[in-house]
């Protein structure tokens, strides 16, 4: 039995990437999530669509499906004195608003007494993504 659009997803999960932690709610509350409206990367939510209630499962989402390969076109140097009052240390996130009034993230990937190289890839851009998945309940 598939699980259909819009229905609601009760999860636990554990995320590894390359052997690494870097998120659980295994021991904790399950996230809800509306199925098919984007809440969760679709990589995943394609892989979990045939799973039924009580079902646990190990995924690997590719990076392609996940949050993208890393592109290096997303760095970008700035001169520091743009930061003026901030005590930038590399892999700082930094979060700002576009032209448009959306907040993004940045993250610091090198300083220097000139300049600052700022990286707008998601964290995990680049990285297949190993999950261990607890399907609790599907409404």
């Amino acid at each position: 039995m598939a699980i259909k659009n819009n229905q609601v997803v009760s999860m636990q999960y554990e995320l590894k990437v390359n052997g690494n932690l870097i998120e659980s709610n295994l021991e904790a509350d399950p996230i809800e999530f509306s199925f098919g409206s984007g809440d969760i990367i679709l990589g995943l939510e394609t892989r979990i669509s045939d799973m039924n209630e009580g079902e646990k499962r190990e995924v690997k989402v590719p990076a392609d499906e996940a949050y993208g390969n890393y592109d290096e076109t997303l760095c970008e140097i700035v001169p520091i004195s743009e930061f003026e009052g901030i005590d930038l240390q590399i892999g700082m996130i930094l979060e700002a608003e576009n032209e448009n009034g959306e907040l993004f993230k940045a993250t610091v990937s090198d300083v220097t007494k000139e300049d600052v190289t700022v990286d707008y890839n998601h964290p995990l851009a680049g990285n297949d993504l190993d999950f261990k998945i607890v399907i609790n309940k599907i409404v």
